[in-house]
């Protein structure tokens, strides 16, 4: 099982997700709650258990700011904070459930999970494209029974496109072309490039373009470990070379974006994206791209998931063999490593007062 990296920003939802219904999302093993507030339109994240019997909260109502327990009516303000018990006056000191920062950047809401004091906005990765009206955008996202390491290991090898997604997005020459990879430890970043001078246009860029014939083709992954993968990809008819100061105005862009989030130790959330700078007025390409980038994905969950329930079944201590196509997956999971050690030695659940009624706590709701 891949840890969790707590001390983390992660992503809960797109922001056209949150709305003025209660939304209901497990993070990292622990349920949250979110919502849009009346009085300013931020986003606000509660721990989605109700103090008294652990109702969840996403499951009652709002009024106004306020959160309404569906089950016994305690009632909630921003902060998390009880406002309200049925029966009594008097809103016992310890009712309140945690609340977490958030962050609404680039069409995301990202959630920190872990020491509330060590929330920094401006480390979040940048994904510009997803909120630039230059760009036009589709995507989704899809749940999957599986450790979220294996949604990286995915991403970082595109080598399985061949094999996985032939038909679609694959072709030979992503399998026979070697990548080249660089690391940078201290910012947690992972770069991986392949570049193909002559290969076969993929349906994916066929239909979507209308280029006929073979193609150039770059793929440039940077991973933002634990959450943000982006792939540059770029084609061009053969011949289509960068300029001299790395332009490329008769390439056509795709920005490829995924936020691999933990739910819990057995399933992760794929956000996907799939932002272009071409045809941009043209539903008919807006369709294609979405219906056909969707099939791509629920190919990857079949599959992970498959390997999940294989996985599961291997004894203890199982040998796993890798190649020279897995560096950078490999470098991803020696960053998640020191990521997990570095949130366990600054104890991040320190700050985060345990919930009246969960182990370790207790409070009484009479008087």
């Amino acid at each position: 099982m891949t840890a969790f990296a707590r001390n983390q920003w992660y992503v809960a939802a797109y922001g056209r997700e949150i709305g003025r219904e209660l939304l209901g999302r497990t993070i990292l093993g622990e349920p949250i709650a979110f919502y849009r507030s009346e009085s300013d339109g931020a986003v606000v994240a509660l721990h989605d258990r109700c103090v008294h019997r652990r109702y969840p909260l996403s499951a009652g109502r709002l009024d106004g700011d306020r959160v309404i327990c569906g089950y016994h009516g305690f009632t909630y303000d921003t902060t998390g904070t009880c406002v309200f018990v049925p029966g009594q006056k008097r809103v016992p000191r310890t009712a309140r459930v945690a609340s977490y920062p958030v962050v609404e950047q680039d069409s995301l809401v990202w959630v920190w999970i872990g020491d509330p004091k060590s929330a920094d906005p401006t480390a979040i990765p940048r994904a510009p494209w997803l909120a630039d009206p230059r760009w036009t955008t589709v995507g989704g996202m899809e749940p999957i029974d599986a450790d979220y390491g294996l949604l990286v290991d995915n991403l970082m090898d595109l080598s399985h496109e061949t094999y996985l997604h032939g038909g679609y997005i694959g072709t030979p020459e992503v399998a026979e072309t070697p990548i080249t990879t660089t690391v940078d430890e201290g910012a947690g970043v992972v770069r991986a490039s392949r570049h193909m001078a002559d290969a076969e246009c993929p349906p994916f860029y066929a239909r979507s373009t209308g280029i006929e014939g073979r193609i150039t083709r770059w793929q440039d992954i940077e991973y933002h470990a634990p959450c943000l993968y982006l792939l540059h990809s770029r084609i061009a008819p053969v011949g289509v070379l960068p300029g001299p100061d790395g332009d490329d105005p008769d390439a056509f862009h795709v920005e490829i974006t995924y936020a691999i989030t933990p739910s819990t130790e057995r399933s992760v959330y794929d956000f996907w994206a799939v932002s272009r700078d071409f045809a941009q007025d043209d539903e008919d390409v807006t369709t294609f791209l979405h219906d056909f980038n969707r099939t791509v994905v629920m190919q990857d969950v079949d599959a992970l998931n498959l390997l999940q329930r294989a996985l599961d079944t291997e004894p203890e201590g199982y040998q796993e063999l890798s190649i020279n196509i897995d560096t950078g997956g490999l470098a991803a999971r020696r960053i998640l490593a020191r990521l997990v050690a570095e949130g366990a030695t600054a104890a991040p659940d320190a700050a985060r007062p345990a919930a009246p009624g969960a182990p370790g706590a207790s409070a009484s709701v009479t008087g």
